[in-house]
């Protein structure tokens, strides 16, 4: 497997060779596999992880799962893998490198001084100009505001990737995660982790780049 859903459950500390160590404890419920996907059907070989139960009225009471949190990870080989099966914590080992993936928390419609860190204004008595976000383009030329202009909006809920973040720890008993530094999203938001692959040795770099004779 390459990956695993988890919720985020906050920020602590942990003691590494006695250096504090910044990480975020995410919390690995039971993965379960939806679908497989093969090459002779779909063209790759995938696998479909859901966690979470969705409610919906129209079928509350219904013996169907509906899974809140779905992600696909693909995979180069489908083998022991198994519809309605679970994957849990053990998948991401510790000391590995993860790709995070998430939601950062939503702000709202923010101005210019929050969302890019204006200067604005003289904070004073009777100044006219103190959030605003200032002169925004010509009259005539250009006649318009050119795109990607930083003006007021909304901010915040979108999707970010961390890469090489290191799993600090892995309890097996309390099926918990704890990855280096911190993670987007609020608590008990969906984090998707993806294994890294190892990078090459030096020695298998240096005989990639050497040139043959």
């Amino acid at each position: 497997m390459s990956g695993l859903i988890a919720r985020k459950l906050g920020m602590s500390r942990v003691f590494l060779d006695g250096a504090a160590v910044p990480v975020t404890y995410l919390k690995v419920e039971p993965n379960i596999i939806v679908r497989l996907k093969n090459k002779e059907k779909d063209g790759y070989n995938a696998v479909i992880l859901g966690i979470g139960k969705k409610i919906v009225r129209t079928r509350k009471g219904n013996e169907l799962q509906k899974f809140r949190f779905l992600k696909e990870w693909r995979v180069d080989s489908l083998e022991g893998l198994t519809i309605g099966s679970t994957l849990a914590v053990e998948t991401i080992p510790e000391a590995s490198l993860v790709t995070v993936t998430a939601m950062s928390k939503g702000k709202g419609f923010q101005g210019v001084m929050k969302r890019y860190h204006f200067a604005g204004g003289p904070a004073t008595h009777g100044s006219h100009f103190k959030r605003e976000p200032g002169s925004v383009g010509m009259r005539e030329m250009p006649g318009r505001i050119f795109r990607g202009k930083k003006m007021a909006g909304h901010m915040g809920n979108e999707q970010i990737t961390l890469h090489a973040r290191p799993v600090v720890l892995c309890d097996t008993e309390k099926s918990v995660l704890a990855v280096r530094g911190a993670v987007p999203g609020p608590n008990g938001a969906a984090v998707y982790l993806t294994i890294e692959s190892p990078p090459p040795s030096k020695g298998a770099a240096d005989a990639k780049s050497t040139p043959k004779a």
